[in-house]
Order: structure tokens, then sequence, then C-alpha cells
């Protein structure tokens, strides 16, 4: 688990219980490992835009639609490169992004499908771990980020 994280939620006093599953690259097979439903995993996507970076959230069955949250945030947008993600996740393996922007000095777009969920699960930083939170809990990390529909079945 990166160590941001952990302190983040410790600070916070949130209750959460770490899923361990063999290591996994792709959102898909992970939830399969971890015997969840994909919709319920949030999958963290580093955005850059004409004001900055911030993380798109949405369920790991869907793909974010730039052009939509591009129409929501009145940016141009585009995805992060594999260097920017390295120098703002310092502590967190390529691809294992953890959903919450503010220990990182993010701002966060989530999207609405994520927002009703009795529980939810993100990576922890790494490829072999799952944060499990209920969704009121996630719903207090998420409290200052913008919301809408921002994603699109894959």
């Amino acid at each position: 688990m990166a160590t941001t994280l952990h302190n983040y939620l410790k600070v916070r006093g949130i209750d959460y219980e770490e899923v361990k599953h063999p290591r996994e690259i792709s959102m898909s097979r992970v939830a399969e490992r971890a015997h969840i439903h994909g919709a319920k995993l949030a999958k963290a996507v580093l955005i850059k835009s004409d004001s900055g970076y911030r993380l798109a959230v949405v369920p790991s069955t869907c793909k974010v639609d730039l052009a939509r949250l591009s129409s929501l945030m009145h940016e141009r947008l585009g995805l992060a490169t594999e260097k920017e993600i390295e120098h703002r996740f310092v502590d967190c393996e390529m691809g294992a992004l953890p959903p919450l922007g503010e220990p990182y000095g993010m701002k966060v777009f989530l999207d609405d499908q994520l927002s009703e969920l009795p529980d939810v699960y993100f990576e922890a930083g790494d490829h072999k771990t799952l944060i499990h939170m209920s969704g009121q809990d996630f719903g207090r990390l998420m409290e200052g980020s913008e919301r809408g529909r921002i994603s699109r079945q894959m």
C-alpha cells in the first residue's frame, strides 16, 4: 500500500479493509481475481488540462469520456504521460493509482456511477492490494470532488 495513501486514510479516520490478490495489471483481471464486480472498482486516470492535473475517477468497467469531461470542465484535456504519472505518484506503481486526489495535491472529477454504491474498492498504489470501504466513507473522501457522468462502457 502506498505510504501517502495509508497516512491519509489514518489521519482522516477512515475504516477500510486491505484485499490482497495475485499480481495483476488489468483492472478487469484485478476485479476477477479479487472476486468483485468491476462496477464497484473505482479506477483513477490522471488527466492534464489547461489548469493542471486532476484525477478522473470512473468504474473499472468504463473508460473516461474525454470529450464529455472536457465539455464539463470547459478546458482542453489529454491523458498524462507515464513520466507525468511517475512524478506525481512517486510511491505508487505505474497503473495502480488510488482515486484520492487530496493526498497527492490534486482535484478529482468523480463519475456519478460511483456516488451511490454501498461499498467501493480501489487500487492501493500497488498491483497486489485493493482498498475496500463503505460507499459512505468513500463519499466522505470525495466530498470536494466535482461530479458528473464522465465515462462510457468499454
